[in-house]
């Protein structure tokens, strides 16, 4: 599929969205923390090669309605400039997260299974407190 062709059957995808690292969570806090993140309209959290994102689902104001194009190409972001073709969201199909998380119910859940149901990290948790005494 050539380039401008793929462009003008697109909608904008990668202009939908924006996608920042947050710090990996270590504690059933940090996992509270982000449980929090997920309260907000349009916002996922998902883990790529152990890395931990948060998602945005927020259009870019400079792309049209009319034909989803960029309507500032010339003078666009040096991110936007970055973005190479061979990443395009279009031609990419689904992505393969380790873990993804649409709302703040998946990670209680998690939490619940990762912390309150674990065996093993309940008695981590007992060892830990009785050394300290």
């Amino acid at each position: 599929m050539a380039k401008k062709s793929q462009c003008e059957k697109c909608t904008g995808l990668c202009c939908r969205y924006f996608a920042l690292p947050i710090d990996t969570p270590e504690d059933k806090g940090d996992y509270d923390d982000i449980k929090w993140f997920l309260c907000h309209k349009d916002i996922t959290v998902f883990v790529e090669e152990g890395d931990w994102y948060i998602n945005i689902n927020n259009k870019c104001r400079h792309l049209s309605e009319k034909d989803n194009q960029c309507r500032i190409y010339n003078k666009r972001p040096r991110i936007c400039r970055g973005y190479r073709h061979a990443d395009c969201d279009f031609i990419e199909g689904e992505y393969d997260y380790e873990l993804h998380f649409t709302n703040d119910k998946q990670m209680e859940e998690y939490i619940k299974i990762k912390f309150d149901n674990n065996v093993t990290e309940k008695q981590k948790a007992k060892k830990k407190n009785k050394r300290k005494k």
